[in-house]
């Protein structure tokens, strides 16, 4: 007896894809011609959920620092999602300087939530 499959809906996939293309000031034009595909195919896969190939599939998450985990492994905590993936490759190519200032504003931020939940 043949067992059905369930089929993964790709469009949360997409919608990801899509939201850091345009986070890291890609066009879809320039995004396909990267990937050697057409742009067709990559407005399919965000607007659509149309399932990319697994070669595709890894050179997005790679390209664009998606992590897969949220969207394969949803009832998991996330090791890294993929904001704190993208965070950590900007964070990647910052002077000295700029770390410090980041640092300066994260603990701002800290204290601001430590401040309105009364710790």
């Amino acid at each position: 007896m043949k067992q059905d499959k369930v089929k993964y809906d790709f469009k949360a996939f997409g919608q990801a894809i899509k939201a850091a293309r345009k986070a890291k000031g890609i066009s879809r034009n320039q995004l396909a011609d990267t990937l050697n595909i057409a742009p067709r195919y990559i407005a399919s896969i965000e607007n659509s959920g149309q399932h990319p190939s697994l070669q595709i599939l890894y050179e997005l998450v790679t390209l664009l620092d998606v992590s897969v985990d949220q969207f394969f492994f949803s009832e998991r905590e996330q090791e890294k999602s993929t904001r704190r993936r993208q965070l950590d490759t900007m964070l990647d190519t910052m002077s000295e300087t700029d770390l410090k200032i980041m640092s300066a504003t994260a603990k701002g931020i800290e204290e601001a939530n430590n401040d309105r939940t009364g710790e």
